[in-house]
């Protein structure tokens, strides 16, 4: 493409560019596309830094991305204190000499009311993207950024008063954008793309379910409180006709084994009636959690 290094044109092709590669933000990217796969007049032109936190092109004024790596212990990061009393995402600033320029970059976009990407690890150098986000308010004594995920949280002022209902509605729209795709990558990654109860591979049938919902104590983003389900059998799982016990052995509930139908139901549902999931993670920290499992499978009795 050409388009003569001019910040504003580049900007707007990388986050075209991002959308096309991520299907608008459905699929992961690695680093190594982010760090070599977009051009600007036929020149390699990173997304990302490694090692930094915030993307600041070279004679650029403003940051065009920021990222948050996942974690070399492999520990979930829960999200209930991320989000402040106006409902609003932090993002920590970098603390040594060397972020003083990338800080700066951050809150001339923030000035600017710049479009930034996000890369959120899901993996060692894999990411799920998450853009356009937007820098609405700097806390420096806590050192800390305050962003906007959507147009309703850009509305808002940074450490204002807000009603208990807005900042939950506000909060929910992070787990929409940020929380929940997160946890789907993590939880395809630790199930290799396959449903457990059935192991069909298609991912657009599948989708990462909680065990205990989100709404829910317990219900935190982490890939042992997950599964990879596809659509009917999420759909069955979320109705409680189908439950999974603590030793991962399924189970139908008796009005769905009594009905008499098509191959749908007797193959994708009464067949799997006290059958072991049919696929599992294999480290042993993504494996579902007995104790939530439990929880969940008492529901099933009950339902």
């Amino acid at each position: 493409m050409t388009l003569g290094g001019d910040p504003v044109a580049v900007r707007a092709a990388a986050l075209e560019w991002l959308r096309q590669v991520t299907m608008d933000g459905d699929l992961d990217v690695t680093r190594e596309r982010l760090a070599g796969d977009f051009t600007v007049d036929g020149v390699r032109f990173p997304l990302v830094d490694r090692g930094r936190g915030i993307r600041k092109p070279a004679g650029w004024d403003a940051a065009l991305s920021i990222t948050t790596a996942f974690p070399k212990s492999g520990e979930a990061r829960p999200y209930d204190d991320a989000e402040g009393p106006d409902g609003l995402h932090r993002y920590k600033l970098r603390r040594d000499d060397r972020g003083r320029a990338e800080n700066q970059g951050l809150r001339v976009a923030m000035a600017q009311q710049l479009p930034l990407m996000w890369f959120y690890g899901v993996a060692p150098g894999q990411f799920r993207a998450i853009f356009p986000v937007f820098v609405v308010g700097e806390e420096r004594d806590q050192e800390q950024f305050v962003l906007a995920l959507t147009e309703e949280q850009r509305a808002i002022t940074p450490g204002s008063v807000v009603e208990d209902a807005t900042r939950r509605y506000l909060i929910s729209q992070t787990r929409r954008r940020l929380h929940q795709p997160v946890f789907a990558s993590q939880v395809m990654l630790a199930y290799k793309t396959h449903c457990a109860v059935c192991k069909l591979a298609f991912r657009r049938l599948l989708d990462a379910a909680h065990i205990v919902p989100d709404t829910q104590p317990g219900g935190d983003p982490i890939v042992s409180n997950g599964l990879a389900l596809c659509k009917i059998h999420h759909a069955a799982f979320d109705a409680n006709v189908l439950g999974i016990r603590p030793d991962y052995v399924v189970e139908i509930h008796q009005r769905l084994l009594d009905e008499i139908d098509g191959p749908m139901l007797r193959h994708g549902l009464q067949d799997h009636h006290r059958q072991p999931l049919m696929y599992l993670p294999r480290r042993r920290a993504d494996l579902p959690d007995p104790q939530r499992l439990g929880q969940r499978y008492d529901q099933f009795c009950v339902a």
